[in-house]
């Protein structure tokens, strides 16, 4: 399966199975489209083929074409075999160890975000905060369940984690205390609104947070409308000077800006370049996931104005690489080495099995996003899993146990997508966000043309140093 697609000048072909991706002149580009054409019908290709149904190009060009597409398909970057299809029949009887637990330190938080899927940090209960008891045994759990993984990743969430700050720094200490002991090494992270950012916190996460993500949804009106505090009132002022402050302290790495794009600001490139523009070099701002019938969610006819500002926000990002204001946004950093094994391909983020949340009381939940859901509870963390057929199904959650993912191009980039926005929307965790699949899709296809295109200036800027 290839998937063909043209984006700023550039015309780019992408080998699913493979994971090949090429940029090709508009010959080659029309001559991969016959053979996509014959692949669906299970006819092989023909040099005369090409001639009768490509008559505006010249034979002779049309047969180099020819040899270079039957080159890269001999050498298995061209209509490439499926050979992961069998491998995930094995998923449910896979051995699963738990690499990163999502740790709800508090479930409070002093904004009152008007998209707030854990209803201002309450999470469908009440206020409460964790105990380091708790978070000390959800460590053990995690050590212990583990297996011979290594690096383990904790992420200090909530509502808002630096309303339980010391409880914060008592975990890392002591997780940084056992850590050689297990031969174990803990990747703490730390969502913040910023309100309550200080000296010491910002030192302490600089220290120890191998990433820290500071949420605010881009201009000053747009942020303050959806991330007023409890009392109404501005929060714009009061958190950008702090990430500023925190940015540059880490250098501008291992941290990002994230924030949340509704109908409201469908503009949404405006506020990345906004972040980008107050000095940030890791920007996040992805779509609001909400019921339909909020007045802020995004609906299917906002689709064709959120693909063309991903269109716009790529090609911005290419005219400030060449003056030299670059900056990364999270949404269009995709891995060309294919890296990630193929476990984490096919199936994500791991949520239910290799990735969990734990409420301040110590319950287990596949992933913060279903915390309160009752029929999702797993166990807890002094007793581990007692409701194993629910994490058995996630096992299951894969691209190929989805209708929607099975022949799309993207499926080896998203992996799926978010069972918890399938589960929401569609009652099953096997299905699919139709909304977020589109805007995932161009997301790739963005990214795919910007490292086209930084790979031009690239080699531009090598071709003047060696005159």
């Amino acid at each position: 399966m290839v998937h063909q697609y043209k984006n700023n000048g550039y015309n780019i072909v992408m080998d699913v199975c493979s994971g090949a991706v090429h940029v090709v002149d508009d010959i080659t580009y029309d001559v991969i489209a016959v053979y996509e054409d014959h692949n669906q019908h299970k006819l092989p290709t023909t040099l005369a083929d090409l001639v009768s149904q490509l008559p505006e190009y010249p034979e002779e060009e049309l047969n180099e074409a020819f040899e270079e597409v039957e080159s890269l398909k001999e050498a298995g970057e061209l209509f490439a075999e499926d050979i992961y299809q069998d491998f995930v029949m094995d998923f449910k009887r896979r051995k699963t160890v738990v690499k990163a637990l999502c740790l709800h330190i508090a479930h409070d938080c002093n904004l009152g975000c008007r998209y707030c899927f854990a209803e201002e940090g309450e999470y469908h209960g009440d206020r409460s905060l964790m105990s380091f008891e708790v978070g000390k045994q959800a460590l053990d759990y995690l050590v212990a369940n583990s297996g011979n993984r290594r690096n383990l990743e904790v992420d200090f969430f909530g509502g808002e984690p630096t309303m339980n700050f010391e409880v914060v720094k008592q975990l890392v200490e002591y997780g940084r205390s056992i850590e050689e002991e297990h031969n174990k090494n803990f990747r703490f992270t730390l969502t913040t609104n910023g309100i309550l950012l200080n000296d010491e916190i910002m030192e302490f996460a600089d220290r120890e947070m191998a990433n820290v993500v500071l949420s605010i949804d881009g201009r000053k009106s747009v942020n303050d409308y959806m991330r007023p505090a409890r009392n109404g009132k501005s929060t714009y002022d009061i958190i950008v000077p702090k990430f500023q402050k925190f940015a540059e302290l880490r250098n501008q790495t291992d941290y990002y800006v994230r924030g949340t794009f509704t109908h409201y600001n469908l503009d949404f490139s405006q506020d990345v370049l906004h972040l980008a523009d107050l000095g940030f070099k890791q920007i996040s701002v992805e779509p609001v996931v909400a019921p339909p019938e909020e007045d802020y969610a995004i609906r299917e006819s906002d689709l064709p104005q959120l693909i063309e500002e991903y269109d716009k926000l790529a090609k911005e990002m290419v005219e400030r690489e060449k003056q030299g204001k670059g900056f990364h946004f999270f949404h269009f950093m995709i891995d060309f080495s294919q890296g990630p094994c193929v476990a984490k391909r096919l199936s994500g983020c791991g949520s239910g099995t290799e990735y969990l949340a734990v409420t301040p009381w110590g319950d287990l939940y596949p992933c913060h996003q279903f915390v309160g859901q009752e029929q999702f509870r797993l166990g807890d963390v002094w007793n581990g899993i007692d409701n194993p057929e629910v994490r058995d199904e996630f096992k299951l959650c894969n691209v190929y146990a989805k209708e929607k993912c099975r022949n799309c191009f993207a499926r080896f980039y998203c992996s799926g997508g978010c069972a918890a926005n399938s589960y929401h929307f569609h009652g099953s965790i096997l299905d699919a966000y139709d909304i977020g699949c589109e805007l995932q899709k161009k997301r790739i296809e963005c990214a795919i043309m910007l490292k086209a295109a930084l790979a031009d200036i690239e080699e531009k800027e090598n071709d003047k140093d060696e005159e």
